[in-house]
């Protein structure tokens, strides 16, 4: 499988820059199978939810994980992205220029409340950090940091809150789980009046996700771990929904890797479970755990638009994307949503 049958033209115009002002305004594609399209506004998705579905969140929550500083002994400027902490108070991060950070190298951030050191060199500018502050570092982060937001969005974003689903709880993403950005509380709670149950899981969302492949070859791509969680409740109650022969609707990309991880140990069906996951979903993978998706439009040649094609269908996702397109949907993080089906379900 050639990594360039999940290219498609996509004019620099349509990225969106900024989120819309009410998170629901967004629009909402409906794809039914093929060239089977309805064009819609966010806030009906509830239109097409049925008492005794479920919904299944992330629940993570962004770090303010990018931080600007400087090297003690030059003052040179130097931009860290926080990816995962490993163990006290040292991390694994991004460093930009990689090659002026050394082992021993010092950094300050903030007048001095933050300091690193670096305690070892990594691959691809990786670099392992120890801070040391005053306080509770996720204090001083929050005071510090910046949202880590993809390298195609130019404009400053207002305000933090805008990068973080309103149910965001569980610190540890490096980027958000962008198609839950549309909810708001009261459309949360419009759907449990329609009798839909809402899950939680959690997914620390890596950088890794948005690497783009660079093999030809998307079979020998390779997928970084990502970790997630779901507690004994949810796993219940979605193996109750699918026992109903109701649906499990997934509300992001990291969402639906979550629940087809776990529901792929388990033949289909859903136990608490926690760990790392590099699962990389592509054509010919069959879905156990997730009926439906809705998610935001992808980079061309993704792995992400892969797993909406293993969903969908290679050829209706392509339409798809060529259609919205067309009609001028706004694309990525802050873009607009689709709503998808498993192939032969509507």
């Amino acid at each position: 499988m050639n990594v360039n049958e999940y290219d498609f033209y996509l004019p620099e115009e349509l990225i969106a820059q900024t989120p819309l002002q009410n998170r629901t305004a967004s629009r909402l594609l409906v794809v039914h199978g093929q060239d089977e399209y309805k064009n819609d506004v966010f806030s009906n998705i509830i239109q097409y939810l049925e008492p005794g579905d479920c919904l299944v969140l992330n629940d993570t929550k962004v770090l303010p994980a990018r931080l600007i500083g400087q090297k003690v002994d030059t003052g040179a400027k130097i931009e860290i992205l926080l990816l995962k902490q490993e163990e006290g108070d040292t991390w694994e991060a991004l460093v930009k220029p990689a090659k002026r950070v050394k082992v021993g190298t010092e950094l300050t951030f903030g007048d001095g409340q933050l300091t690193g050191v670096c305690k070892e060199e990594r691959k691809d500018g990786g670099r392992t950090i120890q801070f040391s502050y005053e306080g509770i570092f996720h204090e001083v982060l929050d005071q510090l940091g910046e949202m880590p937001l993809p390298p195609y969005i130019k404009e400053q974003l207002e305000d933090k809150d805008r990068y973080q689903t309103v149910y965001a709880k569980e610190r540890g993403s490096a980027a958000a789980p962008t198609a839950g950005l549309h909810f708001t509380e009261a459309l949360l709670e419009e759907v449990r009046q329609k009798g839909v149950h809402i899950a939680f899981i959690t997914l620390h969302v890596g950088l890794g996700t948005f690497r783009p492949v660079s093999v030809e070859n998307i079979e020998e791509h390779e997928m970084h771990a990502e970790y997630y969680q779901m507690t004994d409740g949810t796993a219940v109650l979605l193996n109750e929904v699918k026992q109903n022969g109701k649906r499990i609707l997934a509300v992001g990309t990291t969402s639906a890797r979550t629940l087809e991880t776990i529901a792929t140990k388990g033949n289909g069906q859903f136990s608490a479970d926690s760990g790392w996951t590099s699962i990389f979903i592509y054509p010919g993978y069959e879905y156990k755990g997730i009926d439906a998706l809705i998610t935001n439009f992808h980079l061309p040649k993704s792995t992400l638009l892969m797993l909406v094609s293993a969903l969908a269908g290679k050829e209706t996702m392509l339409h798809a994307y060529e259609y919205a397109v067309k009609q001028k949907y706004r694309f990525f993080s802050f873009g607009d949503a689709m709503l998808l089906f498993k192939k032969g379900d509507k």
